[in-house]
């Protein structure tokens, strides 16, 4: 069906490899239109441990919304002539476990469309209280029930009664080309989500705020409500942040930051750590990251995974935990599941869950420095690359990004025999010697450097072919640089307030949605001294951030 509920019931069982771990399954969705053109999407939300034995084998559900599934086949229910085959859509039950493990299907049940009540939940959301077979004279009062609720939750306001009765009059004039109530509502409320108003955060208008008083820079009520929802859940704010909003106790800091407490604690906040960690780290980068599979044979699509998915939940975890941000620099800990534990040389880590593990000085990991898949998409394939590393770096954790590289820049010439003789570092450091280079490279260089030990995977090295890597270096203000390890110890040591600083202004602008300006700084220093008297928690700064005036105001 083109909407509602698609259910995948499958009856399994694993064969036992190992106490203790069980084989997962996944759900992908797929189309066929012809020999050629395929396409397939994974739509389980996580991967499910098959834990039945043949003994006792037990049935397993998942339950998609059909209408959300991308892609979708664009030609189902067309027959095409000729030798190609039917359009097609298909469900695919995939293995994912990252160590060896079988599953044994033998019963499959797919339902469509499926609903666990009638009418379903959505619809008693929107018509509760609305009676079907009342008169067609009070249909006008109980549309405007129906549109003013609707309207309160879409435009994270309430309506003006001239908004209400703009769309009163829309329902007047479709009524007659409807065949009930309901469809000429819906046909109605398509068009409040469809409005600016729903589709965008725009100032408030006079219109919509007539006679506010107070302060004319602070943020209205509802509009600090959903600058607190967008900023924490990515989405409009509940009935608890709109009952607050109407009863004007937003302007108490305390509830504010009781309100960031209880949201960050729901499994919504989720959406927020993916959301701004990709943002912050730039991991758009690793999404199309071209890795060279016959120099590191290892890194398959299942590592892929586990590498964009290891910082947006060693932050989550942070985040939950309330650990410092300097944690980012460096900590004993990271999250990992169990195709990036091997990855990493982790012994004792099963399953595709990630979970905390605490790591040994040989593993040579901590912090966001040492992500595999961070250093992956700051590669070129084969290889490290330090200045893509070195620019990512102060660009992400500092916020202090080199200038750009000015005109006619001379490239490295590798096919000069004289240049091909060299390690990685010598060319680096024999391109900075060009006097258009060296301004830029020696505040670049030196950074990128540090993390040679790491290849093009992120896995750690101590040579490359049979030189042993030199990952030492010396900033222009000539301190030097030994390695990873004398990299997070620099930082520790002379640039944490820098990196405090940093992360509170990439964590302003993401709660903002608009780039920082100078007028903007004092608020960033005020919350960024603040954080520091505190303890540099994670979830701190950003009741810190949600309360300062800043936040608060438009």
């Amino acid at each position: 069906p083109d909407t509602g509920t698609l259910r995948v019931r499958v009856r399994a069982w694993h064969i036992p490899i190992a106490s203790g771990r069980h084989p997962s399954l996944q759900i992908e969705f797929g189309w066929q239109a012809s020999n050629d053109s395929h396409a397939s999407v994974k739509i389980s939300q996580r991967d499910t441990p098959i834990d039945a034995t043949a003994d006792k084998p037990r049935f397993y559900q998942w339950d998609f919304p059909v209408s959300e599934i991308y892609p979708r086949n664009l030609v189902r229910g067309i027959n095409k002539l000729g030798d190609l085959p039917n359009p097609s859509e298909f469900i695919k039950l995939v293995n994912s476990s990252a160590s060896p493990g079988d599953i044994v299907v033998d019963q499959i049940e797919v339902s469509g469309p499926v609903y666990d009540q009638w009418p379903p939940a959505s619809h008693t959301r929107i018509f509760s209280g609305v009676a079907n077979d009342a008169e067609r004279a009070s249909e006008s009062e109980r549309a405007r029930g129906v549109l003013e609720r609707f309207m309160t939750r879409a435009w994270r306001r309430r309506p003006t009664k001239r908004e209400v009765d703009q769309k009163l009059a829309l329902f007047a004039r479709l009524r007659p080309q409807c065949d009930d109530f309901q469809e000429a509502t819906i046909e109605v409320l398509a068009t409040v989500i469809a409005s600016p108003k729903f589709l965008y955060l725009a100032p408030p208008t006079r219109l919509e705020t007539p006679g506010q008083a107070g302060d004319a820079k602070r943020l209205s009520a509802s509009d600090l409500a959903t600058r607190l929802s967008m900023f924490l859940w990515c989405s409009i704010p509940d009935q608890e942040l709109r009952e607050l909003a109407a009863a004007g106790r937003l302007d108490d800091r305390k509830v504010v930051a009781g309100q960031v407490k209880r949201m960050l604690a729901d499994p919504r906040s989720q959406r927020f750590s993916r959301q701004f960690v990709r943002q912050w780290l730039g991991m758009q980068l690793l999404d199309f990251v071209k890795i060279d599979r016959k120099v590191h044979r290892q890194f398959d699509p299942t590592l892929k995974q586990a590498l964009q998915q290891e910082p947006i939940t060693f932050f989550h975890d942070v985040l939950q935990r309330d650990r410092s941000v300097l944690d980012f620099l460096h900590a004993d800990y990271t999250m990992v599941n169990e195709r990036l534990a091997r990855h990493y040389g982790i012994d004792g880590v099963w399953g595709n869950d990630f979970r905390r593990v605490s790591l040994q000085p040989q593993h040579n990991r901590g912090g966001l420095l040492t992500q595999a898949g961070l250093l992956a998409m700051n590669s070129d394939g084969k290889d490290s690359h330090p200045l893509k590393r070195g620019i990512w770096m102060l660009k992400s954790l500092l916020n202090d990004p080199p200038p750009p590289p000015p005109p006619a820049v001379p490239e490295i010439d590798v096919a000069d025999p004289r240049v091909a003789k060299m390690t990685l570092k010598e060319r680096i450091e024999d391109h900075r010697n060009h006097a258009a280079c060296m301004s830029c490279h020696a505040k670049i260089d030196p950074w990128g450097i540090a993390f040679e030990n790491y290849d093009a995977v992120g896995l750690f090295r101590t040579a490359i072919g049979d030189k042993p890597v030199d990952a030492s270096s010396q900033l222009f203000n000539k301190q030097p640089l030994e390695g990873m390890d004398g990299l997070k110890r620099y930082l520790l040591t002379h640039r944490q307030d820098q990196f405090t600083r940093a992360m509170v202004h990439k964590m302003m602008t993401y709660a903002l949605g608009r780039p920082l300006g100078f007028g903007d700084r004092s608020s960033v220093d005020q919350v960024t001294a603040d954080l520091r008297k505190q303890g540099d928690g994670l979830a701190t700064m950003i009741t810190l951030i949600a309360t300062s005036e800043l936040f608060q105001s438009k």
